[in-house]
């Protein structure tokens, strides 16, 4: 096989990697949006997500996303420090814990209740580690 042939095989393989990541930056921008709607979804890790995918395929949406007022501080913070704000931090965290209430209550279950804070306790203790930005 030749080094062009090689080289244009090669671009080809870039172009549907950048595609992948553009639609999977995309669907978490989705995802993300519904955060914003449901109280059970996570807003902030769908974006940052969203972010690293758009750094590798789409530079003009990854300049999107941090020129937006609410979020790209926050994307930021997570990208140059590893930090999220202390009050996003502590809306997680309340959040989380109200969301295992409300579930134990409905749910009314141990056996169910068990299973979402076991699901729970990994995210809780992730972000209760991380550390805090201005």
């Amino acid at each position: 096989m030749s080094s062009e042939m090689e080289y244009q095989l090669a671009q080809a393989g870039n172009k549907g990697k950048v595609l992948i990541l553009k639609v999977t930056g995309i669907f978490f921008v989705g995802l993300a949006i519904l955060g914003v709607i449901l109280p059970i979804l996570p807003t902030t890790p769908f974006l940052l997500v969203a972010a690293a995918c758009f750094a590798k395929s789409s530079p003009a949406m990854q300049r999107k996303l941090l020129a937006n007022k609410t979020f790209g501080p926050l994307i930021h913070d997570w990208q140059k420090y590893r930090s999220i704000p202390r009050k996003a931090k502590r809306i997680a965290l309340l959040t989380m814990i109200l969301s295992v209430c409300w579930s134990a209550f409905m749910l009314q279950s141990v056996m169910l209740t068990a299973l979402v804070v076991a699901l729970v306790i990994g995210p809780f203790i992730f972000l209760l580690r991380l550390p805090e930005s201005k």
